[in-house]
């Protein structure tokens, strides 16, 4: 570049002086951005290098920022031993953080709250175990256990573990593609006791590894999609029992459903008399209708009643887990599909609840909580069960200060169990359905999908993709499209990054988007492009595509005062970078140099010019002159010595 031996006083990097190079002409910048370059040719400032590090220091500071990013034994330090060793067992049992300042008046409130969430859990249990073709006693048994497993290890004070619709819908639609549940129905226990156990230990194996972010892959659009569809079939499978309809299909899509329920018209369709008491609350619908079926024998008139259950605690279940080669593929899908979903809405609920009460909420923990609660659920006759969002709503709405509300609603379940079973024997079913109803309806989150669209049209694509998915096809196929598609866009923001021009805002040094900032103007003789994402191997060859065809636009303008002669790449939005992305700026300072341009890179990252520095250790592709810490020092530098070389 004429008049220019360096952007550092005329030399290299080891103070030598270089013979000028071939006269430059860059086109003249208005008159007051003169002055702001005249102002900046001063000072230019080098771009460093970031402190040499061995390679295990780097391993150690990806793996750290990978797995640990929230740092969970940084408090360990500096510790004496046994003060470390009460932090470790604090750490992995939370409930000894607030069990020994536990006092009386903390007991009353989480009292009101568990025995509150007990009169919604035990309808609930019972409902959602017909919900996942299990009988009732398996959804009580699954109230019991757990949410004592839960008090021991999670982090939330909110969440009110138990089963949940979503899951029983997907385990009961999933099995049953394989086995009868009323044909063998010991067989499809021993089934969903299976897929229990590998739920449990796909979300503690996530937990453990600190591989949480797999979750991540479930978006919000996706989640608003599936429970929305999901809600409406759940509600759908329900006319049986509303309607009294006999033979229905076991499809999941609205299709079936609605077709069963019209080509069935000729069975005994009655509406119980007292069908308006499913709109109280559950438990009250529960006892009152039990009352009206024992008083007037509606039993004996067409109203199905769940019959006769054995009273007593949870029997081992560990004899029943099948691992049978002929039906393990199915157990560990459908433990994965269910773990994944009933893990992502226990974490996403929990959350939530925590930053109602400004407190933090491990998700790792939680993780590991809830896999461990499956784990042990499996071996105590229990299915998935993880933490609902109805029942986390009531627990903090009653005033629970911590986890001891699960506990006093696992006692009242516990108690329920021992006593009062035979006062369910003429629970309609139909009441159960309705609650199941009542229950799901409150997934249906419309005001979030109209957010969603106006925020994000691609999100809501995604968001009806999972909603059309799960009522047209099923469950799992809608939910693995919406995931797929959420996948797939992620791949496009990676392959197909974000490249803008800059211009200058009049009377100051900074440059911006000159789409987006409509005061920006160009800088003649200068095309300067901005790169908003890692540069690697998905994506140089459109990253190379796009700078060559607005290199070409540009120098196929004809204008000689605004002639292109400098390509400014600016990579302070450029995080990362692979040897491909390296390649293709070696390339592309090739290319320029060829059509008598030249290529300067403004404010590399650390790691962005460490990978420089090695690739000019074998060959002197960008020196000191090609590489500046800001546009404006850039332009400046560059103006002025082109300036000075013009006659």
């Amino acid at each position: 570049m004429v008049g220019m031996s360096g952007a550092y006083g005329g030399h290299s990097n080891g103070g030598e002086s270089r013979a000028p190079k071939a006269a430059v002409v860059v086109g003249a910048p208005p008159p007051e951005m003169e002055m702001e370059m005249a102002g900046a040719m001063g000072v230019v400032h080098k771009v460093a290098a970031q402190p040499a590090q061995s390679t295990a220091s780097k391993m150690k500071g990806k793996v750290k920022e990978t797995f640990f990013p929230d740092d969970p034994f940084r408090s360990f330090k500096g510790q004496p031993l046994r003060a470390q060793w009460v932090m470790a067992a604090r750490y992995l049992f939370p409930v000894l953080e607030w069990l020994p300042g536990y006092s009386l008046s903390l007991f009353k409130s989480d009292l009101v709250a568990g025995l509150t969430i007990a009169s919604l859990a035990i309808p609930q249990g019972i409902s959602y175990a017909k919900l996942a073709n299990l009988p009732p006693i398996i959804g009580l048994y699954s109230s019991f256990v757990p949410p004592l497993v839960y008090a021991v290890l999670g982090s939330s004070r909110d969440l009110a573990v138990g089963p949940v619709s979503i899951a029983s819908l997907i385990m009961g639609s999933m099995l049953r593609q394989a086995v009868s549940p009323s044909a063998e129905p010991m067989l499809f226990l021993q089934l969903a006791f299976t897929s229990t156990f590998f739920a449990g230990l796909v979300q503690a194996s996530l937990g453990i590894l600190r591989l949480g972010f797999i979750i991540d892959f479930l978006s919000k659009a996706t989640l608003v999609g599936f429970m929305a569809g999901a809600a409406i079939i759940v509600s759908l499978q329900q006319l049986k029992a509303l309607l009294g309809i006999v033979h229905f299909t076991t499809q999941m899509g609205i299709v079936p459903v609605m077709a069963s329920v019209f080509q069935h018209t000729n069975e005994s369709i009655r509406w119980p008399r007292f069908f308006w008491i499913s709109a109280c609350a559950p438990l009250a619908s529960v006892i009152v209708s039990t009352l009206l079926v024992f008083l007037f024998k509606a039993q004996n008139h067409g109203i199905s009643i769940i019959g006769s259950l054995k009273c007593g605690l949870n029997r081992p279940s560990w004899d029943k887990l099948l691992f049978d080669p002929t039906y393990l593929g199915l157990t560990m899908k459908t433990g994965l599909v269910t773990g994944i979903i009933s893990l992502t809405e226990g974490v996403a609920v929990g959350r939530t609840f925590a930053s109602l009460k400004d407190y933090q909420v491990d998700g790792n923990k939680e993780m590991m909580a809830i896999g461990l609660m499956n784990i042990v659920g499996s071996c105590t006759s229990c299915y998935v069960t993880t933490g609902a969002f109805s029942r986390s709503a009531v627990n903090h709405n009653a005033g629970c200060k911590t986890a001891m509300s699960n506990v006093v609603m696992a006692l009242t379940v516990m108690v329920t169990l021992l006593f009062l079973m035979p006062l369910f024997v003429y629970t309609p079913n139909v009441v159960l359905g309705a609650i199941i109803i009542a229950a799901v309806i409150g997934l249906i989150d419309l005001p979030a999908a109209y957010n969603i669209w106006k925020m994000d049209k691609m999100d809501f694509l995604v968001c009806l993709c999972a909603f059309a998915g799960v009522i047209f096809i099923s469950v799992q196929e809608g939910l693995a499209i919406a995931v797929g598609i959420s996948i797939f866009r992620v791949l496009m923001q990676i392959t197909r990054p974000r490249m803008m021009i800059q211009g200058n805002i009049k009377g100051t040094d900074i440059y911006r988007n000159l789409h987006q900032y409509k005061e920006a103007q160009r800088v003649p003789g200068f095309l300067i492009l901005t790169v908003e994402a890692p540069i690697n191997f998905a994506n140089t060859n459109y990253l190379n595509e796009r700078t060559k065809r607005w290199i070409e636009d540009e120098s196929s303008s004809g204008n000689k005062q605004t002639e292109l002669r400098v390509v400014i790449l600016d990579l302070s939005a450029v995080p990362a970078i692979d040897t491909s992305g390296i390649a293709f700026l070696i390339d592309l300072k090739k290319s320029t140099e060829k059509h008598g341009l030249e290529l300067v890179l403004v404010n590399p990252t650390g790691e962005v010019m460490e990978k420089i520095q090695r690739a000019n250790d074998a060959h002197d592709h960008f020196r000191p002159d090609c590489l500046y810490l800001t546009t404006g020092e850039a332009i400046a530098s560059l103006s002025g010595f082109a300036k000075m070389a013009t006659p």
